[in-house]
């Protein structure tokens, strides 16, 4: 989760959701009686009153609602947030009904009256940089930007302009640029401990960069991922971050995550004393307020959404946060997430052994 905006005094905060875990977050950070605005999906009927020639489409628009209920969807990985509205565009009533959901890459506000100290501590957790560093550079023929992304957005690191000679006339100075470009490469990757490095550029200028990187640090090169640009500087970095590319490389990073927390789990099930799993057992683990990490499959949720039993499995991982446990809702899309379900779809390390 990323805070885009926050005044306490006003009871304001402003998020954007970044992940599944995000959504479990809000789940219990907003309760009945909050205020939610954000953009959302309105029915709205076109036509006249006669009813001839009528018809229903779906309205972006701009809206705040007074909450009454707050639900996983049924079938999908969404928050749903019901209530009545109370400011919006004029050919919306105020005090009708709307649900805005809520899923990643939502940005929202909600506003209380005021914020607890508790519910606050949730929402930093969730914005903890807990993922891997990703190195982004947007490189042209004679200037490159450097940024750095992260969990909680990105920051620029340096812009640089290089002496490159006219299109057309081979010269030194286009290779001294990028040799240049290449060091700044290797001295950020191994100063923020980066993991991914994405290049992007117009043309073929990231191959070239690509070249002299295996040529004088072959090790950085299992890490590099090229891009396509057509900006420069901080207008191509968000270019570059809105490329699919970049989405799967934040996708494997999460799948990276979650696989070590899964084959974690299972180093404790051979070791037997220090695990549990299916909900009976790790009810009980919950209820003795022994769990350490509480890892529960995106498919059991679910399940449970569908078959009515979610009231039950959420008191129980509200149990593990209250006893200073961790919550981690794990794909079923990766290998891990696969084997997860077949311990049942859910499963804890315990901080101690209950028997």
């Amino acid at each position: 989760m990323k805070i885009i905006f926050q005044d306490l005094h006003k009871g304001e905060l402003k998020v954007e959701v970044n992940s599944l875990d995000d959504l479990w977050y809000l789940s219990h950070c907003i309760e009945a009686s909050d205020e939610v605005e954000g953009r959302t999906l309105r029915k709205i009927k076109l036509g006249d009153d006669s009813g001839q020639n009528t018809k229903i489409v779906k309205k972006p628009v701009f809206l705040k609602i007074k909450v009454e209920r707050i639900e996983f969807e049924k079938f999908s990985n969404g928050l749903r947030i019901s209530g009545k509205i109370t400011q919006g565009p004029e050919d919306i009533p105020l005090s009708s009904y709307h649900t805005i959901e809520i899923e990643e890459g939502t940005v929202i506000k909600i506003i209380k009256k005021s914020w607890p100290k508790y519910l606050l501590q949730k929402i930093h957790e969730a914005c903890e940089d807990k993922g891997t560093k990703i190195l982004i550079i947007a490189l042209d023929r004679d200037e490159v930007t450097f940024a750095l992304l992260s969990a909680s957005g990105y920051k620029i690191l340096a812009d640089l302009e290089g002496e490159v000679g006219k299109k057309g006339y081979a010269n030194t100075q286009e290779k001294e640029f990028y040799e240049e470009v290449a060091k700044h490469v290797e001295e950020y990757a191994k100063r923020y401990e980066v993991v991914h490095i994405i290049i992007g550029s117009p043309a073929f200028w990231k191959e070239n960069l690509l070249k002299v990187i295996k040529k004088s640090y072959n090790t950085l090169t299992s890490k590099i991922t090229l891009a396509t640009c057509n900006a420069m500087g901080k207008n191509a970095i968000e270019e570059i971050l809105k490329r699919d590319e970049v989405k799967t490389v934040l996708k494997q990073d999460r799948t990276v995550r979650e696989t070590m927390l899964v084959e974690d789990l299972f180093k404790e099930i051979a070791k037997v004393s220090l695990s549990a799993y299916g909900f009976k057992e790790v009810k009980e683990a919950a209820e003795a307020h022994a769990v350490k990490i509480l890892l529960v499959s995106d498919e059991y949720l679910r399940e449970k959404r569908e078959s009515g039993g979610y009231i039950l499995l959420d008191s129980m991982m509200r149990e593990v946060e209250r006893s200073n446990g961790e919550v981690h809702i794990i794909s079923s899309e990766h290998d891990a997430g696969k084997k997860l379900i077949g311990l049942g779809g859910i499963g804890v390390i315990l901080k101690y052994p209950l028997k």
